[in-house]
């Protein structure tokens, strides 16, 4: 017979202390243990309910409070709580920004062991609501129910179909949204009516483990031109289903039919749409950099501007989701580059060239690398719309291309710009960067962690002379980090 489970306990009037990562607060209990807490703020003192116990640490949840911290808010989201998007709604935008502050300090003395200058005053966003220009929406054949739903006998609800975020830990399920504040409202108006349409005309869902559905994910950009962008991505089911078999066949053409009378009506209904585009993806997947995207109506790209440059943003373009901030952060990269106009530039990981171009005016050259080949496109455009015609861009794995060839035939840089992925620099481009031995790298990072590693890494070769954090996303953990870097 197997071992009964000894039950989690439950512990009492537990104060909370600090935070902790992924946006969990956290207590020290008297015997050493670590007890990690979401939805929590230090100062709260609650009882808590241990979900996962191991040997050093556990994980609870809040089930009763005595105390509320000084630094709670009032979440704004009628969604908080189970959409794992804005974990920090419940904290004031201050004790935010001091946490973030305190993470970039943590991380780059814990982890990379460096003397560090005094760390700037973290940059907070302009917005901490409808900040964002971009927002991505899964489709799902069954909603996503809480604990709370199905404990009230609301199961049957698990029928509906959804459109809305991915929950944390469960690939294949949505929760249906009906209002997010990190857009402007046109996207709730967008997406709710794509939900309503599907659902009083019939359209499928997608079941992610079947992999059956029409409807499969939706895209939604805006810029601050005003224009919107729009993409449906959706699953056309080649394979008959059984019920399909037995008399109900619905043909390709009929699946396609229902597509573009979905995409017309939001033509007729949304006007500020000026570029409907649609993709048909049989992947298991949801990511489109791979696949043919199809333009429906009005322009496959969409214009931001900063300054007077112009950029064009299509529907696999990489540009920074809060544009406002994405010019702050920008204008700190230009700063600390310390630009004359006689310096050759290497901007590492460029994208679609948004910081190539941004500082191309105040150097001699920009030479740019980036892995994705439709962003390296996009980069070229970019420079020539703006009139710029001292870059140049290269696509591919960045430790492939940058090697001492490459640098032997374009020169040794005078300025490193580098905005690696989260993982950070691979050794290899590293070690190119310490042969190359540019006088400063600027290094922007959306992961302090990953950086840190990359800074020891560079420690015996260069002083960190400033460090600007720049909050990208309110009510979230993350923060963007930017180092300049002196040749000692």
């Amino acid at each position: 017979m197997a071992r009964k489970k000894k039950p989690l306990p439950l512990l009492e009037r537990v104060t909370i202390t600090d935070y902790a990562a992924e946006g969990k607060a956290l207590a020290r209990l008297d015997d050493g243990m670590v007890v990690f807490v979401p939805w929590t703020a230090p100062g709260d003192v609650c009882d808590l309910q241990v979900r996962r116990k191991k040997h050093s640490f556990a994980e609870a949840e809040a089930v009763k409070y005595y105390e509320r911290s000084e630094q709670r808010a009032q979440p704004f989201c009628a969604h908080y709580g189970v959409c794992g998007g804005c974990k920090w709604q419940h904290i004031t935008y201050e004790a935010q920004l001091r946490m973030k502050q305190q993470q970039v300090s943590d991380q780059l003395t814990r982890i990379g062991h460096l003397q560090l200058p005094e760390i700037q005053p973290v940059l907070g966003s302009e917005k901490t609501r409808e900040y964002r220009n971009k927002l991505d929406f899964g489709c799902a054949d069954k909603r996503y129910l809480t604990r709370e739903q199905i404990e009230s006998g609301e199961q049957g609800m698990k029928s509906q179909p959804a459109i809305g975020f991915h929950i944390t830990g469960a690939f294949d399920k949505i929760l249906p949204i009906d209002t997010c504040h990190l857009m402007a409202p046109l996207h709730n108006e967008i997406r709710n009516s794509i939900r309503d349409y599907a659902v009083e005309h019939g359209l499928t869902f997608f079941d992610l483990r079947r992999q059956v559905g029409l409807l499969r994910d939706v895209i939604i950009r805006c810029s601050n031109t005003g224009e919107w962008m729009v993409i449906l991505q959706v699953h056309i089911d080649h394979q008959p289903s059984e019920a399909e078999v037995n008399g109900q066949r619905s043909t390709v053409n009929g699946q396609w039919s229902m597509v573009n009378a979905l995409l017309q009506h939001l033509v007729d209904h949304f006007p500020q749409i000026t570029s409907l585009m649609y993709v048909d993806n049989q992947k298991c997947n949801d990511t489109i950099g791979d696949q043919e995207i199809r333009l429906f109506h009005g322009k496959d790209h969409i214009t931001e501007t900063m300054e007077d440059l112009r950029f064009k943003v299509g529907p696999k373009s990489f540009y920074q989701t809060n544009t406002r901030q994405a010019y702050r952060l920008y204008s700190v990269v230009r700063n600390l580059a310390g630009l004359t106009g006689s310096e050759l530039v290497y901007d590492l990981y460029t994208g679609t060239g948004t910081i190539a171009c941004f500082v191309a005016r105040q150097a001699r050259q920009v030479v740019g690398i980036e892995y994705v080949e439709e962003a390296i496109s996009d980069a070229k455009t970019n420079a020539r719309l703006n009139g710029i015609d001292n870059t140049l861009f290269y696509a591919g794995d960045m430790k492939d291309i940058l090697t001492d060839d490459f640098v032997d035939r374009h020169g040794r840089p005078d300025v490193v710009i580098t905005d690696p992925p989260r993982a950070g620099m691979h050794p290899d481009v590293v070690r190119t960067l310490l042969r190359t031995a540019p006088q400063r790298i600027v290094y922007v990072s959306c992961n302090p962690a990953t950086q840190a590693r990359d800074l020891q890494a560079m420690a015996d070769d260069y002083l960190i002379e400033k460090i600007q954090p720049v909050d990208m996303f309110p009510h979230t953990p993350h923060v963007e980090n930017v180092v300049l870097l002196i040749r000692r």
